[in-house]
């Protein structure tokens, strides 16, 4: 299973954005994790057809095996299909999350 289908199968349509999708993968005692989901959520407000997901990395291990995923906060952006465009762990910052996002709705 690829990387696109593993998200994909997790994600239903409901949750993901018409352009572009913001996936997090936090934990519950993570400092950066909170920080990283204000940014998120500020972005896709500003981003027409953006949504921001957020998991829980300890509860959906299977996902974060099959993503590969090693530390939290990681995040994934997702073009309309739901292929990954671009991957960063750690928080990232405002600026890196727009461009990211410029390169998944082009």
């Amino acid at each position: 299973m690829s990387g696109a289908e593993a998200v994909n199968d997790w994600l239903y349509p409901a949750e993901r954005g018409s352009r572009a999708t913001l996936v997090q993968f936090s934990s519950a005692f993570c400092q950066p994790c909170r920080a990283t989901r204000r940014t998120l959520a500020e972005v896709s407000a500003m981003v027409e057809g953006v949504r921001h997901v957020e998991y829980d990395a300890e509860d959906h291990l299977a996902l974060v095996r099959a993503l590969d995923i090693r530390s939290t906060p990681t995040v994934l952006v997702l073009d309309a299909d739901g292929r990954e465009v671009r991957r960063a762990a750690g928080q990232p910052r405002r600026v890196d999350v727009i461009a990211a996002l410029g390169e998944a709705v082009a």
